[in-house]
């Protein structure tokens, strides 16, 4: 692994855990504790992180831009239990909206066989995977186009998608509190925004450690959601919250909780 590879593995681990110890770092890197350290200097001396004793924190709040592949190996178990979950709930003829993200490419994955879906996306590796695996009506909302995350962005995307009606709209999250969804870019915000008005169902798939991250621009409140699906158990003040809002939280091995 060269070093490029290994800062963006370190900045992921730091994003998922807040604070990363030297020892959990030689472990998933493989290598000596001197790399290690000469790795956390440089990440510093840029500031990305801040080195604490026995480890490394974020130097802020989460706003880092992971590589797509990092990104996948944070907790691809859990982003498969959630798409198991939120495919066995579409029903037949449907048409729905994928969220750009590694959860709803989880979703894609699941219902590539599926022919009788209208799916829509902003996501260019949803896109192009479903181009050479699906089998349903394959549609993309067009807009800029933003190379870190491989989707299409501003409200160019969010015109797009105000173009159709939509059964169900999945929506993916790298942070999300009590509040609503918060993202890395402004630019990420205008879609999202734009789906409360165009779908029938909103539903928001986001792995449990996405729950109590918060990013720089605030991109839907709660309320808007029906339901959650998420792959553990929530804490008790969510779980609250959500109920207050009549929300349906969705977890592995429990199904839905009908508030």
């Amino acid at each position: 692994m060269i070093p490029v590879e290994r800062h963006e593995a370190i900045l992921a681990l730091v994003a998922e855990k807040g604070i990363a110890t030297i020892n959990e770092l030689i472990e998933l890197l493989g290598v000596s504790h001197m790399t290690i350290r000469r790795d956390l200097q440089k990440l510093e001396s840029q500031g990305k992180v801040v080195t604490v004793s026995g480890g490394v924190k974020a130097a802020e709040k989460l706003s880092t831009q992971l590589t797509h592949k990092v990104k996948e190996s944070l907790n691809e178990e859990g982003q498969r239990k959630i798409a198991l979950l939120a495919a066995a709930r579409i029903p037949i003829n449907s048409c729905i909206f994928l969220d750009s993200g590694l959860t709803t490419l989880a979703i894609a994955r699941e219902i590539k066989g599926r022919d009788d879906l209208t799916i829509i996306t902003n996501d260019f590796i949803i896109m192009f995977y479903l181009i050479e695996n699906g089998k349903g009506k394959l549609i993309h909302t067009g807009g800029t186009v933003c190379p870190d995350s491989h989707c299409s962005v501003g409200e160019g995307a969010a015109q797009g998608i105000r173009n159709y009606l939509i059964d169900i709209a999945f929506v993916s999250t790298t942070s999300w509190n009590e509040r609503g969804l918060s993202a890395t870019s402004e630019d990420k915000v205008p879609i999202k925004k734009a789906l409360p008005d165009v779908a029938k169902k909103l539903v928001l798939v986001a792995d449990s450690t996405q729950y109590g991250k918060v990013n720089t621009y605030f991109s839907l409140p709660l309320k808007h959601f029906d339901e959650v699906i998420t792959d553990q158990p929530l804490p008790d003040d969510i779980t609250e919250i959500l109920q207050n809002h009549k929300i349906n939280l969705i977890t592995d091995g429990m199904g839905a909780g009908a508030y």
